[in-house]
């Protein structure tokens, strides 16, 4: 990971209720290392402030926000700032449509301090934030019935290895666990990773998981 930022985390916060938006924007400003240099009411008004705000590097985005929800936020958000999606439920169909339109990760909002200021960075940072258990439930519950199966023809420019590692990863292992199943050592298996992602034109685990069950190449139980 190539982190050439200088200078404090910038962030927006999006949220239709200004309570939640202020507490969290209260929280990450007092971090030496974050900035808050936008509040938004909802995905358009995202949109706007992001467009003229240099260096964005994180989006908290609520998904149910009234004018545009944070589904259609993210999609246009896509190749800009890290979307980190803010959510009250842990299974929610949104949230997996919020993570094939581009999101970095999520996080639910009854969360820890800690927890919210760590997913920032984690997301500034160039990582994607997956927490294993509950994204792996998300995605077993609503992935087979998104099968796309033209997605899979796109699998060839990976070579057999990669497409192993793809599987592993869909499947929530890290990079040590991967190492571990394939008998290769850790810096191997982030190199397949970064080759395959780079293949693929993905920006990040998130989007490589989706994509493996969107081609059917993981499947949601396995």
């Amino acid at each position: 990971m190539n982190d050439a930022r200088v200078g404090p985390i910038k962030v927006m916060v999006v949220d239709d209720q200004d309570l939640v938006r202020d507490g969290i924007a209260m929280i990450l400003d007092g971090q030496p290392d974050i900035e808050v240099v936008a509040q938004a009411v909802d995905g358009a008004d995202a949109i706007r402030q992001a467009a003229a705000i240099l260096d964005l590097a994180v989006v908290l985005m609520d998904v149910r926000m009234p004018v545009m929800d944070g589904i259609e936020a993210t999609r246009q958000l896509a190749g800009g700032p890290r979307v980190l999606i803010l959510t009250t439920f842990d299974l929610d169909e949104y949230v997996y449509d919020a993570l094939r339109a581009g999101a970095s990760g999520f996080l639910l909002k009854r969360s820890s301090r800690d927890e919210l200021i760590n997913a920032v960075r984690v997301i500034a940072g160039g990582d994607a934030l997956l927490a294993p258990p509950v994204t792996r439930r998300l995605i077993d519950r609503f992935a087979d019935t998104r099968l796309d199966p033209t997605v899979a023809a796109g699998l060839d420019v990976l070579t057999a290895r990669e497409r192993e590692v793809l599987v592993l990863v869909a499947k929530g292992n890290s990079n040590a666990e991967i190492a571990d199943e394939l008998h290769l050592t850790e810096h191997t298996v982030k190199t397949h990773v970064s080759r395959m992602l780079s293949k693929l034109g993905l920006r990040d685990r998130v989007q490589a998981v989706i994509l493996a069950y969107d081609a059917g190449l993981v499947t949601a139980g396995r």
